[in-house]
C-alpha cells in the first residue's frame, strides 16, 4: 500500500539535511571573482573610455583640461607657499618638488573619489544587468591612471626644460611609487564605493579624507621639515617612523626620488625602497579584505538603488 502524500512529507522531514553545494571557500571565491572580472575586461575597458570621454565632454578644451588643473594648482602652491609663506626657501627646485608630489597624489585622489560614486553612477546597470559589480570601481581606477599618464608626461618635460633631467637610476622609484597608490587607492575605493550604495554619505567623507591626506603628505613642504619639527616637540623617534610608514607618504617621496634632481639622501628616510616594499604587502592584505567585504555588501545593492 504505498504511503500518503501526508506521511511522505513527515518521512521527509524526519530526514537529516544534506547540502546539494559545497561552501564557497574565501580564497575561491576571490579567484572566482578575479576571474569573472577578467570575463568582462571588454566591457571594462569600455566603461573606461566612456569615463573618460564623458567626464570632458562638449568641453572646448577637452583632455587638455587633465593638464591644466594640476598646473593652475602648482603656481598657486608655487606661489603661496613657496614665495608668500617661504617654503622654497628650503627647498631647490621648489616648482618640480609640488608638480612631482601633485601628480602621483592627484593619482591617489581621482581614484578614491571617482571609485566612491562608481556604483551609484552607473546605478541603471546595477539594476537591469548582471555585471561584476567591481568593475564599477576598476573603471574609475583606469580613468584616473589615463589622466595621471598625462600629466606624467607634462612633468618629465617640465625636467627637462627647467634643466633637470630625471636620468639617473632613482628614475626606478617611479614603478613602486605608482604600484603604492594603485593598491591603496582601489582598496579604498572598493570599500568606499560598497558603504556610499548604503550611507550616501561617503562620497562626502571621502572629500575630507582626501584634503587631509593631502596637507599631511610632504607635497607643498619637505620631509626633513616634518622630521626636525617632531624632534623639536620632543616626540619619539618612532613616531616620525610612523609618519614616514604611511603609504602615501612613501608614494610622494619616491616620485621626489623619481624626479626631483636636487634632492640629496637626507631628504629622504632611512631605507625609502625597503619601507615601499613592506608597505605595498601589507596594502595587497588590505586589497583582498577590501574586496571581500565588497562582494558581502554588493548581494543588496540593486535593492539599496
Amino acid at each position: 500500500m504505498s504511503e500518503s502524500t501526508t506521511e511522505r512529507f513527515a518521512r521527509l522531514a524526519r530526514e537529516p539535511l544534506v547540502p546539494t553545494v559545497l561552501p564557497r571557500r574565501r580564497f575561491s571565491g576571490s579567484v572566482q571573482s578575479v576571474r569573472s572580472i577578467y570575463d568582462h575586461r571588454q566591457l571594462l575597458g569600455l566603461l573606461i573610455r566612456r569615463d573618460v570621454k564623458s567626464r570632458y565632454k562638449d568641453s572646448a578644451l577637452g583632455l587638455l583640461w587633465t593638464l591644466i588643473n594640476p598646473l593652475v594648482q602648482l603656481v598657486v602652491y608655487y606661489t603661496v607657499m613657496g614665495q608668500f609663506l617661504g617654503a622654497a626657501r628650503g627647498i631647490p627646485d621648489f616648482a618640480l618638488y609640488i608638480f612631482s608630489g601633485l601628480t602621483i597624489f592627484v593619482l591617489f585622489s581621482e581614484t578614491v573619489s571617482g571609485s566612491t560614486g562608481s556604483v551609484l553612477a552607473n546605478a541603471g546597470l546595477v539594476k537591469k544587468v548582471y555585471v561584476p559589480r567591481e568593475v564599477f570601481p576598476l573603471a574609475s581606477v583606469g580613468s584616473a591612471f589615463f589622466t595621471f599618464s598625462m600629466q606624467v608626461v607634462v612633468l618629465v618635460a617640465a625636467c627637462f626644460v627647467l634643466g633637470s633631467p630625471p636620468l639617473s637610476v632613482s628614475i626606478l622609484f617611479f614603478f613602486p611609487s605608482v604600484l603604492l597608490v594603485i593598491v591603496y587607492g582601489t582598496a579604498l575605493g572598493l570599500l568606499l564605493a560598497a558603504l556610499n550604495v548604503y550611507l550616501r554619505d561617503m562620497q562626502y567623507l571621502s572629500q575630507i579624507l582626501l584634503m587631509l591626506a593631502m596637507w599631511s603628505s610632504p607635497i607643498v613642504y619637505g620631509w626633513t621639515m616634518v622630521r626636525d619639527t617632531f624632534a623639536l616637540a620632543g616626540l619619539p623617534s618612532w613616531a616620525i617612523d610612523v609618519y614616514s610608514s604611511s603609504p602615501l607618504t612613501l608614494a610622494v617621496l619616491g616620485f621626489h626620488r623619481a624626479f626631483w634632481v636636487a634632492g640629496e639622501p637626507n631628504d629622504y628616510p632611512a631605507q625609502l625602497l625597503l619601507r615601499m616594499a613592506i608597505c605595498i604587502a601589507v596594502g595587497l592584505v588590505l586589497l583582498w579584505l577590501s574586496h571581500r567585504a565588497f562582494v558581502r555588501m554588493q548581494g543588496n545593492f540593486a535593492q539599496e538603488l
